[in-house]
């Protein structure tokens, strides 16, 4: 046996898993130590020069140790996930994983946001003077409102709107506004409304894997889905009603392109629908086109596309009818970009430090699975081009493009700080790649719970 795998070059299985385990732990210590340098560096950047515009570099957050009504709910919700969520995954009905990692997802999001009370946690947290229900009442005439946004969203407009109306597409205030006229008014309704769609968001990826890549992974990857520590981000933000709509659109296209569903073409149309309202939530959304591209390349067809796009271009054509340009909605804000925080951070620590906060968010049993995904891009790209591909390479594609969308992002130089916030729609298709790490892994799990426990607990996080 000795001679033989010297000569093979192959090593007993116990060895193999051994060095695996030992690179993801690797994995994870670098990604401790990036936010470790993340967090001294940029202290250090703050204290001296004030650019950071952050209290707690690399996240938009304050030094604020406490507790509060959500601490025990979510102390127990993770225990429960950690300690019955891979054998429940496992072991329930395709659609009863689905409703569960919904219910769980939603309890681990809501106790969260509970550690800092009902208000400060979740009715408070839209209505604060940078949020989108500040500017309800100034949405009377819808119609006149749309033509003149662009109008109002630079600084030196005496009626400048407030910085997330103006960062956003006005598909994003709107919807709080039609919330308000059918009687859901008010701050508390629209926390709920992020909170339970965001939750959403876990069933989409899990529909989504197990289209592209198969049922096993999905149910790998749920227990991490659910409890993520981007969670502490999406109660009550409203990226994460953001990153829902995204995910459903991939997961309607993946359900048309593999046709695992009844109706492939009410689901391609349906995809292009929620890509065209996602370019008008949020402009940086318009990267999520990687992972529908990524959907179409790992099936080899194109035949959803001109749905798709009929689909797509609905809300585009009903906001430009209405008065407002997209386009041009963007070329200001990025004017507006820089005359506020945008012009101060610097890019050269805020480019890598992005990466920190999204460390945070997503955890590091993600930053390990990354590990496991990026040593396996080159065979997962050589299987996509000969059609060998197996269903982990599908897996490692489908995230290695959430990935690339986020990079891009990074690198645009438009995303500097609160991306542990924004990216969540990014995020969200890093979480699947701890499906392949080995084992049991309630250890990775655990780890998931303690990062968002102790950022909850420690920091009071602002946006």
């Amino acid at each position: 046996m000795k001679t033989e795998e010297r000569t093979t070059g192959h090593r007993p299985p116990q060895q193999q898993r051994a060095d695996g385990h030992r690179g993801d732990l690797i994995a994870a210590a670098a990604g401790v130590l990036l936010v470790t340098a993340a967090v001294l560096i940029g202290r250090a950047i703050q204290d001296a020069h004030g650019t950071l515009v952050v209290h707690w570099p690399p996240l938009l957050a304050s030094w604020y140790p406490h507790t509060g009504p959500g601490t025990a709910a979510a102390v127990v919700v993770a225990a429960a996930v950690v300690a019955y969520g891979p054998v429940l995954a496992g072991r329930l009905p395709w659609r009863g994983l689905l409703a569960t990692a919904w219910a769980a997802s939603l309890a681990w999001i809501f106790s969260l946001a509970m550690i800092d009370g009902w208000g400060r946690g979740i009715a408070d947290r839209l209505t604060t003077k940078h949020e989108y229900l500040r500017v309800i009442g100034r949405f009377d005439d819808i119609g006149a409102a749309l033509r003149g946004f662009t109008g109002h969203i630079l600084l030196s407009h005496p009626g400048n709107w407030p910085a997330h109306v103006a960062g956003h597409p006005p598909g994003a205030t709107l919807t709080f506004v039609l919330l308000d006229r059918i009687g859901l008014g008010g701050g508390a309704w629209a926390g709920v409304w992020c909170i339970v769609l965001g939750g959403s968001a876990v069933a989409a990826v899990l529909i989504t894997v197990r289209a592209l890549a198969d049922e096993r992974l999905a149910r790998r990857a749920a227990p991490f889905l659910v409890l993520a520590p981007m969670a502490v981000w999406t109660g009550a933000s409203a990226d994460g009603y953001f990153a829902a709509v995204a995910a459903w659109s991939v997961a309607l296209l993946a359900l048309a392109a593999t046709r695992t569903t009844r109706l492939p073409a009410a689901a391609a149309l349906g995809s292009g629908l929620l890509y065209g309202l996602t370019c008008y939530l949020s402009y940086g959304l318009t990267l999520v086109a990687l992972l529908l591209v990524t959907v179409l390349l790992l099936n080899r067809t194109a035949r959803p596309v001109p749905l798709f796009l009929l689909g797509a271009l609905v809300v585009p054509v009903s906001f430009t009818l209405a008065g407002f340009n997209w386009w041009e909605g963007y070329r200001v804000l990025v004017e507006r970009y820089y005359q506020g925080a945008g012009g101060i951070r610097p890019y050269s620590y805020w480019v890598w430090a992005n990466l920190a906060a999204t460390t945070v968010a997503a955890g590091l049993a993600t930053v390990a699975g990354l590990r496991r995904a990026v040593a396996g891009a080159p065979s997962a790209v050589r299987a996509l081009r000969t059609g060998t591909g197996s269903a982990p390479h599908r897996l490692i594609l489908l995230t290695l493009a959430g990935l690339l969308a986020l990079l891009v992002a990074d690198l645009s130089g438009m995303s500097k700080a609160e991306t542990e916030r924004i990216w969540q729609p990014f995020v969200l298709w890093l979480l699947p790649t701890a499906a392949l790490l080995p084992g049991t892994r309630r250890g990775w799990l655990a780890a998931q719970a303690v990062v968002a426990l102790l950022v909850n607990h420690l920091l009071w996080t602002g946006w």
